[in-house]
């Protein structure tokens, strides 16, 4: 893939922004794309495309998130269908959005068009009832058994639909899941805010947060993008969230297992 512009990424500053105009900037046949960004689409076929565009609203798959899906529609009425979006393979930043034109191969988009990004909004609420729900059930494990499990430390998280969980350094016995479940709860009816803030690495210091700082992936200048459970916890994180606790809806607690030292919370929303 050719040196561009990475791609802005406007659910990042408002993760409610469910439509967006914006320029399309590269249109590539699946099979035109390079190898390793092929790789990133299992499913891709000589029947799709791939779109970049200046801004997106779409979340590509990561950070235990999974994509956005939904549509791009060009000023003429044509429509693309996007069916997965990825962060390139080649790190030039680009989102890239792979899909299908509505019509057929020959009714396609231009570059430097504006089209209009609309993301399924009930998928989107979703994931992001999920995510969030996450780093509740994440941040209720820490405040209760940072200091009563060994070596204790939170290592990653999935936030799919069906197969949500968080892992854990340390074994966490069974008995821990009601007083789990119940701290869940209470952050949950607290009605907490969620909110994006944007952190250099002086504030982790500052807040005694250095365990949070991220690799440094990011250009030199940029802060570093973190979700603020009010009152509750931090977390470096790139996805979209809902804006209070209580929208996660009802959070259960599935089950703890254990294997090689380490622990998995699983859990669903409802």
């Amino acid at each position: 893939m050719a040196a561009s512009s990475r791609t802005f990424l406007a659910y990042q500053h408002d993760w409610n922004l469910l439509s967006l105009d914006t320029p399309v900037t590269k249109i590539y046949g699946f099979n035109d794309l390079e190898d390793p960004n092929r790789q990133l689409f299992p499913a891709g076929n000589d029947d799709d495309h791939v779109i970049v565009t200046e801004k997106t609203i779409f979340h590509p798959q990561g950070g235990g998130q999974p994509s956005d899906v939904g549509t791009m529609t060009g000023p003429a009425g044509t429509t693309f269908t996007v069916t997965a979006v990825r962060m390139d393979a080649t790190g030039q930043g680009q989102v890239l959005h792979l899909g299908r034109f509505r019509d057929g191969s020959s009714h396609m988009f231009t570059q430097g068009e504006t089209v209009r990004q609309e993301v399924d909004a009930e998928k989107r609420l979703l994931h992001s009832r999920l995510h969030t729900a996450g780093h509740v059930l994440g941040a209720a494990v820490r405040h209760l058994l940072e200091k009563e499990v060994k070596d204790f430390d939170e290592l990653k998280a999935s936030h799919f639909p069906g197969s949500a969980s968080c892992e854990f350094q340390g074994l966490i016995e069974g008995k821990w899941k009601e007083p789990i479940q119940k701290r869940v709860d209470e952050y949950i009816a607290d009605k907490r805010p969620v909110q994006v803030e944007w952190w250099d690495e002086a504030m982790f210091r500052e807040k005694g947060l250095e365990r949070l700082i991220p690799d440094r992936s990011l250009m030199p200048g940029e802060k570093f993008r973190v979700v603020n459970i009010v009152g509750t916890e931090v977390y470096p994180c790139g996805g979209t969230h809902v804006d209070t606790t209580d929208r996660c809806g009802p959070t259960s607690v599935k089950k703890i297992s254990r294997k090689s030292g380490n622990s998995r919370v699983s859990y669903v929303v409802n």
